[in-house]
């Protein structure tokens, strides 16, 4: 039964967001050394003839930084496939953005991260789909991706550089989590993203054989919150809403207050931030509301960068947590959550449906249903 009802707490409940996105993730290139099999880009061998040129691509910089300071971070496709990469990157580090990069990490040298640490990059997260080479190679499409990866985060830890690991989980690697943690805390990261799959690009075709259920994606989640807590580097569970439910349920039951001191920069977010708090920039000046849900806000070829974040219809209805439908729209948790809006249209074609992938039925559901026998 799929009721929807508006949440009764928050009429009319939209976030101010006058500043700018917190963080924006740019896509520079679909062009790639691999062929990850859940890619979100659909990244190829050949770069698009439809790239910003390095001109446009300093020009969003100014529009950026004319309207805020967000965390930007730079990926693709592989970033370092466009060969005026550190033109970019250098360009925006000088005017007063903090840059990060997602990589493969396979082309980092040492050379390229020496690079990379001259030109103001902070961090660099590589991706790693497993802590062995038998369960990384097969996602990425390239025998010996593994040990090519694994030198260039060795290149960057000499660099100095902060580390985070990336790691999209799938049934093909969640029996190695654990093993990712200790594999991740030998290598000395700064961080351990861990991606819940979005159906997007290439995952698409992986989701019969790959998605967790929504049962087992609860039981993941419940296991990373105890033991995120226990490891002396940060952990974060990403593309996964729930998880900041999970967080509030349990500290709850332990009568625990939720802190920065104490459950870190979790306990000042919350789950789904597409379109309020982030935002994505394609490889030909697209904007959407991330990078896993392929709804077009606007174009920075037609339209400022300010003028679309602030007035996209599309943001706007994201930014109206009134408009969510369904479970979602009557959960309790809502406004810490919100539900992965990309696993909604993926399923329905509407990012305002309820996540599909949650397995927590809301109090309002349980007595609407109830009053319904």
């Amino acid at each position: 039964m799929n009721i929807t009802v508006k949440h009764p707490l928050k009429k009319n409940h939209i976030t101010n967001h006058e500043n700018g996105p917190r963080i924006i993730f740019w896509e520079l290139t679909e062009g790639c050394n691999l062929k990850c099999i859940h890619c979100r880009a659909t990244a190829q061998p050949q770069r698009s003839p439809d790239e910003l040129s390095t001109k446009q691509a300093f020009k969003v910089i100014d529009e950026i930084t004319d309207f805020g300071n967000p965390l930007l971070i730079l990926t693709g496709g592989e970033p370092l496939y466009r060969p005026d990469f550190f033109d970019i990157a250098e360009y925006a580090c000088q005017k007063g953005l903090t840059v990060a990069m997602a990589s493969n990490g396979t082309l980092i040298t040492e050379p390229i991260a020496k690079k990379i640490k001259q030109v103001g990059i902070k961090r660099v997260a590589i991706s790693f789909d497993g802590p062995f080479s038998s369960i990384h190679d097969q996602f990425r499409g390239l025998e010996g991706s593994f040990e090519q990866a694994l030198q260039g985060a060795q290149n960057v830890k000499k660099q100095g550089l902060q580390l985070q690991f990336n790691t999209t989980i799938t049934k093909h690697n969640v029996d190695y989590i654990e093993n990712m943690i200790t594999f991740s805390k030998e290598n000395e990261v700064d961080a351990l993203h861990l991606f819940m799959l979005v159906p997007v690009g290439c995952g698409v075709q992986i989701v019969e054989s790959n998605m967790l259920s929504s049962k087992k994606y609860e039981e993941v989640l419940e296991w990373f919150y105890e033991r995120s807590r226990e490891v002396d580097f940060e952990i974060r569970a990403t593309c996964a809403p729930h998880y900041y439910r999970i967080m509030r349920q349990k500290a709850k039951e332990k009568g625990e207050r939720i802190t920065v001191q104490s459950h870190g920069m979790a306990a000042v977010t919350k789950g789904c931030l597409a379109g309020t708090g982030v935002c994505f920039i394609s490889h030909k000046g697209d904007i959407r509301p991330c990078g896993y849900l392929p709804v077009t806000a606007g174009s920075i070829l037609n339209q400022s960068f300010k003028d679309i974040w602030k007035n996209s219809t599309v943001l706007q209805q994201l930014r109206n947590t009134d408009l969510i439908e369904g479970k979602c729209g009557q959960c309790e948790y809502l406004h810490v959550c919100s539900g992965c809006r990309a696993r909604a249209y993926y399923e329905t074609g509407s990012y305002l449906t309820e996540e599909p992938y949650c397995h927590y039925i809301p109090k309002r559901t349980v007595s609407l249903q109830h009053r319904e026998i």
